[in-house]
C-alpha cells in the first residue's frame, strides 16, 4: 500500500522542539497545555453557543417547521463521520520525519480560523442562501478543519511516549487546556461577561467568532513545535506494519473487548454530556435562573468546576495507586449521585450547585485519565496483533464524538420547537426573552440534570469489563523485544 509522504517536513523549520527521549517540562507547558487552548477554546465556544446564535440571533428554530435545525446537524455528523473514517486512514498511511498525526496539525492551524469566522459570517437576506451557508460553513469547520485537528490532537498522547507515567502526565495536561483554560473562559467570562454584551447582535457575535478564531492560529503553531511521537520513530525502521489494511485494522480494533467496551463507554458517556452541554445556557436562562443575567451560569460553572482545578494535582496519584480504571469507575458513582441530587430540585440553586460541586468531583478521572486508559489499550492492541490501529481506532472515538454531537443537536432542537420554545427578541436595540411553557422548562432540566443518572449507571457497568492495565508493563516489554528482533534480521 502506498504511503502518504510530505518532502518538504524534513526541512529543519518544521522540525519539533523537543528532542529528548524522555518528556520535557516545556513539552508539558507549551504542547500540551498552551498550544492546544486556542482550538479547543474556539471549539469549546462553538459547543456551547453556536446553537444559541442559531436559535437566538438567527432565530432558524421556525425554518422548515422546526425540521432545519433537527435534520442539518444530522446529517452534516453523517458526512463529518466519513472524513474521520478517510482521516484515520490517512494518517495511519502517512510516514514523514515528523511523525504520522502531528504533521497535520500545521494544516488544522491555517484551516480553523478561515472556517471559525465563516460559521458567524451568515447571510439573512434570503432564507435559502442562509440555510445553504449555514450547512456549508458547518461542515467546513466540522467535517474538514477540526476532524483534521481533533483527530491528529488526540492521538498526541498515544504517540508520545510508551512510559506510561509519563503519557499519564501529559494526558492529565492535555486535558488541563481542555477543562481548565476552555472551561474559565467558556463557563465563567463568557456567560458573566461576554453574553450579556452580545445579546443577539449579530455583528458582535461575528467580532467575538473572529477574534477566538484568529488566536487558534498562532496557538496550534505553538503545540505542533512543542510536541513528539517518539512511538512513530521507535517503528520508523519497521515496514511491515505498512503493509496492514485499514479493515483488518479496523477489525483488530472493533473484535477486542477492552477496545469495544471502552469505545462503547465512551459512547454513552458523551450522549450524556453532549445534551448537558447543550441544554446549559437555556437550563441557566430560563429554568434555574434568569436570561443572560451574567450570574447564574457563572455560579453553576465556578462552584461544578471548583472540584476540576483540585483534580490536576489528586488524580494522577490516585490513579498510580488504585488503577485507572478502578478510580474512573468509583468517580461514576459521584457522579450519578450528584446529578441525581440536582435532578430533585432543578430550581434551587443551593441544592443545585452542592449537587454539581459532587458530580464534578466524580468526573475527575473521566476527564483527566481517559486518553491515558486509551493508550494502554492502544499498547494492548498492538502486542496482541502485532501491529498498531492509532487512526483507525480513533476515528472510531472521533465518530462518536461527532455524530452524537450531531444527533444530540438535532434531537434538542426539534424537542426545543415542538415543546414550544419562544426565541428572544430585540426590542428598541434591547434583548428581551420570552417566558417558557413548562414543557420546555422540563425537557431542558432532563437534558441538563436528569440523563446523565442513567448514563453514569451504565458507563460503571462497562468499565467493570476494561481491565486492560493488568499485565501491560509485560506486554510492552515483549513490544519492545519483538521490535529489536526485526531490527536485526
Amino acid at each position: 500500500m502506498k504511503e502518504i509522504r510530505a518532502k518538504f517536513l524534513d526541512a529543519k523549520a518544521f522540525n519539533s522542539r523537543i528532542k529528548s527521549p524522555d518528556m520535557e517540562k516545556k513539552e508539558k507547558w507549551v504542547g500540551y497545555l498552551i498550544g492546544p487552548a486556542g482550538a479547543l477554546l474556539l471549539n469549546a465556544v462553538l459547543a456551547s453557543y453556536l446553537n444559541v446564535y442559531y436559535t437566538d440571533v438567527l432565530n432558524l428554530t421556525t425554518v422548515w417547521g422546526g425540521l432545519f435545525l433537527m435534520a442539518f446537524p444530522i446529517i452534516s455528523k453523517v458526512i463529518d463521520a466519513i472524513t474521520n473514517v478517510i482521516m484515520g486512514y490517512i494518517i495511519d498511511h502517512t510516514k514523514t520525519k515528523q511523525g504520522k498525526a502531528r504533521p497535520y496539525l500545521l494544516l488544522a492551524a491555517v484551516l480553523l480560523p478561515i472556517t471559525g469566522i465563516l460559521l458567524f459570517t451568515v447571510p439573512e437576506f434570503n432564507e435559502t442562501l442562509e440555510v445553504i451557508w449555514v450547512m456549508l460553513s458547518y461542515n467546513l469547520f466540522y467535517s474538514l478543519a477540526f476532524t483534521i485537528y481533533n483527530m491528529s490532537h488526540n492521538l498526541m498522547v498515544p504517540l508520545s511516549t510508551r512510559n506510561s507515567e509519563q503519557r499519564g502526565v501529559l494526558a492529565v495536561f492535555n486535558n488541563i487546556a481542555t477543562i481548565m483554560i476552555s472551561g474559565i473562559i467558556v463557563a465563567l467570562i463568557f456567560p458573566m461577561l461576554v453574553l450579556p454584551q452580545l445579546g443577539v447582535v449579530k455583528e458582535k457575535w461575528i467580532a467575538m467568532a473572529a477574534i477566538l478564531s484568529i488566536l487558534a492560529l498562532p496557538l496550534t503553531l505553538l503545540e505542533y513545535y512543542h510536541t513528539k511521537e517518539r512511538v512513530t520513530e521507535e517503528n520508523a525502521d519497521v515496514t511491515e506494519e505498512n503493509d496492514i489494511t485499514f479493515k483488518q485494522q479496523m477489525k483488530a480494533v472493533l473484535t477486542d473487548r477492552y477496545m469495544f467496551c471502552l469505545l462503547l463507554y465512551f459512547f454513552v458517556y458523551t450522549i450524556g454530556s453532549m445534551l448537558k452541554n447543550i441544554a446549559l445556557v437555556y437550563y441557566c436562562n430560563y429554568v434555574l435562573g434568569t436570561y443572560n443575567d451574567g450570574i447564574t451560569q457563572t455560579m453553576v460553572s465556578v462552584i461544578g468546576g471548583i472540584p476540576m482545578g483540585i483534580g490536576i494535582f489528586a488524580v494522577w496519584p490516585l490513579a498510580k495507586k488504585f488503577g485507572k480504571r478502578n478510580l474512573t469507575a468509583a468517580g461514576f458513582v459521584l457522579y450519578g449521585l450528584g446529578s441525581a441530587i440536582c435532578w430533585m430540585a432543578p430550581t434551587n440553586m443551593v441544592i443545585v450547585l452542592v449537587g454539581q460541586f459532587i458530580k464534578n468531583i466524580g468526573g475527575l478521572p473521566c476527564a483527566y485519565v481517559f486518553m491515558a486508559l486509551m493508550a494502554d489499550t492502544y499498547d494492548h492492541l498492538e502486542w496482541k496483533n502485532g501491529f498498531r490501529v492509532d487512526g483507525a481506532a480513533m476515528s472510531i472515538y472521533s465518530i462518536i464524538t461527532v455524530a452524537v454531537g450531531g444527533i444530540c443537536t438535532g434531537v434538542f432542537n426539534i424537542l426545543l420547537s415542538k415543546t414550544g420554545y419562544i426565541a428572544p427578541s430585540l426590542v428598541d436595540g434591547v434583548t428581551v426573552a420570552a417566558q417558557q411553557p413548562d414543557a420546555v422548562k422540563s425537557m431542558i432540566t432532563f437534558c441538563f440534570v436528569g440523563l446523565e443518572v442513567i448514563t453514569s449507571v451504565i458507563v460503571f457497568v462497562l468499565l467493570m469489563f476494561i481491565n486492560v492495565e493488568k499485565g501491560l508493563k509485560e506486554k510492552q516489554d515483549e513490544i519492545a523485544a519483538r521490535r529489536e528482533a526485526k531490527k536485526s534480521e
